[in-house]
């Protein structure tokens, strides 16, 4: 079976760390998937997008996609232009703390603000842990302490920052169980 994702956002809010992190999490569990980032022109506070597909039984050979599985909205913008890109009975997943828009009603859509759960957590630097924590515990696809461990290792060196990020996937998780 193959998954599609798009993450979209800008810059500066960790959504390039979230596609990293899905599909080094893929490789890892032994399934085939691909990373494919886009930046826009601008630097820091540009827009950002990346699409993650991942592949049970085969490898994928383009990463390019028109249509989505999953995609996880962070700002009103990435709304605008990438809500119209989610296949018949996908899900979109909202960052309601930056996004005011909603799709028709039709459409599967899963909400989550993630500054109040991250400053809840800490910091508002985790909003994008937040939102990798409701993905994953919306799908179920990934492992939790999979996750974990992937972003523990990327912050070997600052294990305080290990310790807030899983946390944040923690309360993220939490966040999509409890609705």
């Amino acid at each position: 079976m193959e998954q599609s994702l798009l993450i979209a956002g800008f810059g500066g809010q960790g959504v390039m760390l979230i596609g990293k992190t899905l599909s080094h999490a893929s490789v890892d569990a032994g399934k085939f998937s691909t990373f494919f980032p886009a930046y826009g022109a601008e630097q820091r506070g540009g827009t950002a997008n990346c699409t993650v597909i991942v592949s049970d039984s085969e490898p994928i050979d383009c990463p390019l996609r028109e249509q989505f599985d999953t995609i996880i909205i962070m700002n009103e913008l990435s709304f605008t232009r990438f809500a119209g890109a989610l296949k018949p009975g996908g899900t979109l997943m909202i960052n309601s703390s930056l996004v005011e828009a909603r799709p028709d009603p039709s459409v599967k859509t899963v909400t989550v603000d993630t500054a109040k759960i991250a400053g809840e957590v800490g910091s508002p630097k985790v909003a994008n842990m937040v939102m990798l924590g409701a993905y994953i515990g919306y799908t179920g696809i990934y492992d939790v302490d999979a996750i974990k461990k992937l972003i523990g290792q990327a912050l070997a060196k600052r294990p305080e920052m290990a310790e807030l990020n899983a946390r944040a996937i923690d309360a993220g998780v939490a966040a999509v169980s409890a609705s």
